[in-house]
């Protein structure tokens, strides 16, 4: 495959119950890339929901696993053989409960901090070197199950800022398409967005 062809995954739940959850962070960054590029072609491949768009001379696949989170795995991993991509050209877009709401995170790699779609990645890829698009949501008030919190809807008051956030997100996924996995940490990991 081209070196000009990115794998830009978002990590979430099918489902309309769960469109606006906080642990479909990642699939509403694909939805933002998808609108901002014109994205055309949708079809299910590798139980995943995947359309096409162009960036700057780049393809841009852009994919949302149908698998539910647990098994995000096999789907990155599906979509990665078969188009035959390296890992430094996949860009997978999730939720964290460890980020404050608001702010973005670019990583290269390491644990999966708790997100059982990462996990899954990790565990199918074969390896924790994938550059990760951290999303954060906060961690749950009180003694709230985290498994509950991350199944909620945002909050009014988070709604509000979801269309700053997912630019954003936007934004450095398509930096990382065009500059590289440093220059799009050195770029958007000092900012926190106060939201």
């Amino acid at each position: 495959m081209s070196p000009d062809t990115f794998l830009l995954i978002g990590l979430g739940n099918p489902g309309r119950e769960y469109r606006d959850n906080r642990h479909n962070f990642g699939f509403m960054v694909i939805d933002q890339l998808a609108i901002r590029l014109g994205a055309r072609g949708m079809k299910l491949q590798s139980k995943a929901i995947v359309t096409t768009a162009g960036y700057e001379g780049r393809k841009l696949l852009l994919a949302k696993p149908q698998t539910y989170m647990n098994l995000s795995g096999q789907s990155i991993q599906g979509l990665a053989n078969f188009y035959k991509l390296p890992l430094d050209q996949l860009m997978v877009a999730h939720d964290d409960l460890d980020l404050p709401f608001g702010s973005i995170r670019i990583r290269p790699g390491g644990g999966p901090g708790g997100q059982k779609g990462v996990a899954s990645a990790i565990e199918r890829l074969g390896t924790k070197d994938f550059a990760r698009l951290r999303l954060g949501i906060g961690r749950p008030p009180g003694r709230m199950d985290p498994a509950d919190y991350v199944l909620q809807n945002f909050t009014r008051e988070e709604t509000k800022s979801l269309l700053e956030i997912l630019g954003q997100a936007a934004d450095a996924a398509l930096c990382f398409v065009m500059e590289g996995l440093d220059k799009t940490m050195n770029k958007f990991n000092g900012e926190v967005k106060q939201a």
